[in-house]
């Protein structure tokens, strides 16, 4: 089934069915918003599953998806993996770092959960001597997760896929990682497609817990990108056990995969700039895209085989504050 959250006034606002093309969209009749929905999966998805059968068979209303508000507009937890090769050997070049031993374990970090933007939002950013760029990422939403799930039985927990625009300050990313403590002011809050999606809907494109379909990334009307998310070295269910490793996992939790990316990434185009910059850097000795200026859009949309949107459009500029 397909989800959204339309604005009521409230911080969670009020959980939609939408029709499968995305055209019409209906209140969920036994529970009100997608968190509550993820506290109580096992007991409310059969009954969201009939709404969304009689809705996809008529009625509704005109559903307009950037209208919405992200599907989980806030969350108790929000962590980022880095699960594509190719995005992190890029970025050890823009970057100048060593590569890092990890131990055969994914990256992923601790980010900003307590709000996600909508997907037509105006983006604030504080400078744009900051580095400001986009990056685009699938992401998937959990129920509970036990402490110690491994990765055979963590897929289960999935219900939910997203889109994520994961917005990030480069010029001080790398100061914040030689601290040792993370990142704080180079990760701003993501943005999430209008669409949530059971795995069922994306068919044969959810495959080995991963997204096998490309996500477009438009910049400034410009094709950006076009990388496929299935070339991820970690699927979802890897993540979520990695994860889950030494803590229970909150219904409602965000992971997402990284920066989508292919290895090659000189015919697909990228899903950020700093992966531009980092082949420039490569071919040229020099990177020469610049990053973000205030009033620049970025759109993001992945289509399924059948050409229907899959999770609806981002659709977003960068403002001062």
């Amino acid at each position: 089934m397909k989800l959204a959250t339309l604005p009521n006034g409230t911080p969670d606002g009020r959980l939609h069915v939408v029709t499968r093309d995305l055209t019409r969209c209906a209140p969920a009749q036994a529970v009100t918003t997608l968190q509550a929905a993820l506290e109580n999966w096992v007991a409310v998805a059969p009954a969201l599953e009939r709404d969304y059968a009689a809705l996809n068979a008529g009625g509704g209303s005109p559903f307009q998806p950037l209208a919405a508000l992200a599907p989980l507009p806030r969350a108790w937890q929000w962590l980022d993996g880095s699960a594509f090769d190719s995005h992190g050997d890029l970025m050890q070049k823009v970057f100048n770092t060593a590569p890092v031993d990890t131990g055969g374990k994914p990256l992923m970090y601790q980010g900003v959960s307590n709000v996600f933007l909508a997907p037509a939002q105006d983006v604030r950013m504080p400078s744009t001597d900051d580095g400001i760029d986009f990056e685009g990422e699938f992401g998937i939403i959990t129920d509970a997760v036990p402490m110690g799930t491994p990765a055979s039985r963590a897929r289960a927990h999935i219900r939910l896929i997203v889109q994520i625009n994961d917005w990030s300050l480069r010029r001080l990313a790398p100061i914040e990682m030689k601290t040792g403590f993370g990142w704080v002011q180079a990760k701003p809050a993501c943005s999430m497609a209008p669409v949530a999606v059971t795995p069922d809907e994306l068919g044969p494109a959810w495959r080995d817990a991963r997204v096998d379909l490309p996500l477009l990334v438009d910049w400034n009307g410009e094709r950006f990108g076009a990388a496929n998310g299935y070339a991820m070295s970690a699927g979802f269910d890897e993540l979520v056990a990695h994860a889950a490793y030494s803590r229970d996992l909150v219904a409602g939790t965000v992971i997402g995969s990284g920066t989508v990316s292919n290895p090659n990434y000189r015919e697909v185009g990228s899903s950020c700039i700093a992966e531009r910059r980092g082949i420039e850097l490569a071919d040229q000795g020099e990177p020469t895209t610049p990053f973000m200026a205030y009033g620049d859009r970025i759109r993001m949309e992945v289509f399924g085989t059948d050409g229907q949107s899959v999770f609806g459009p981002i659709d977003q500029a960068v403002v001062r504050p």
